[in-house]
């Protein structure tokens, strides 16, 4: 969960960041293992959506908005998830597919520092999806989901036709640039951000991810944790997604990656600061 306040800096909108709650209920265990949401897990939610409620309202926020991406969507039981928690609490929330989730991380202004005729490859690594955007002189103009991601693919691997299927998508979309950069966003490129030293609006660039991933991988899970100061929900991810990263800067011929450090509740943020103006 993320609160911001929305201040007016000479006619200039700057979002700053009061709060930041994340809970580690990861609901994609249950979804991509079984299928359904759990009852413990079902307790969970309504526990953590009572307690945002509740930060809140301390906070004084005078509108919201609550959005369930892959492993609600997917899950056989989402809807009637979606209709409990809002009977229980009061709390709206939408089902977004994966257009929606690249449209409103790819459409923030994260590019107004760099040259308009540098274009991106925008990769955005959830739990359950991966979302593509093409970047051209400063905006979007394609996007594609995947059904790949941390939580979906850490106990077993990226079938073949999938990553041909992503291989594809990015080779066809990026052989016409001479010249593509990614923007990496998710919680684990911003961690990755941080244990490589990369200053802010510098890249990583592929030979340092790469080791990374490589000394990573020949540690446990307990060691990761420990060497990197990672939380435990962060630890077992973070290679999955560190693959995701590699193979989209392999195919995209592409030797950096920048971390914006925005994501997609940043793109909520803006989404609705545009829907109040708009009352």
């Amino acid at each position: 969960m993320l609160i911001a306040n929305a201040i007016n800096n000479n006619g200039h909108i700057v979002f700053s960041k009061n709060a930041l709650v994340r809970l580690p209920i990861r609901l994609g265990n249950d979804t991509f293992t079984f299928g359904y949401i759990s009852k413990k897990n079902i307790k969970r939610i309504l526990e953590a959506i009572n307690a945002f409620k509740l930060i809140m309202k301390i906070h004084n926020v005078i509108d919201y908005s609550a959005y369930a991406t892959s492993a609600m969507r997917e899950a056989k039981n989402g809807l009637d998830i979606v209709e409990l928690i809002k009977n229980k609490s009061g709390i709206k929330i939408e089902l977004i597919d994966g257009k929606k989730e690249a449209k409103l991380t790819s459409s923030l202004n994260l590019y107004k520092n760099f040259r308009k005729d540098i274009n991106f490859l925008f990769v955005d690594v959830g739990g359950g999806s991966t979302e593509f955007s093409i970047i051209q002189n400063g905006k979007r103009v394609v996007e594609k989901s995947f059904k790949i991601g941390t939580v979906r693919n850490l106990n077993k691997n990226i079938s073949d036709l999938s990553l041909n299927n992503i291989k594809k998508w990015i080779t066809d979309q990026t052989k016409k640039f001479k010249k593509l950069s990614i923007f990496g966003t998710g919680g684990n490129i911003n961690k990755i951000h941080r244990i490589t030293n990369t200053e802010y609006q510098k890249p990583i660039n592929y030979k340092t991810l790469y080791l990374l991933y490589k000394k990573m991988s020949e540690l446990r899970y307990d060691q990761r944790i420990i060497k990197y100061q990672l939380n435990p929900d962060r630890a077992d991810v973070i290679l999955p997604a560190l693959k995701i990263y590699l193979l989209a800067m392999k195919w995209s011929k592409s030797s950096e990656i920048f971390v914006p450090k925005k994501g997609l509740t940043d793109g909520m943020i803006e989404e609705l600061y545009n829907k109040n103006l708009n009352i």
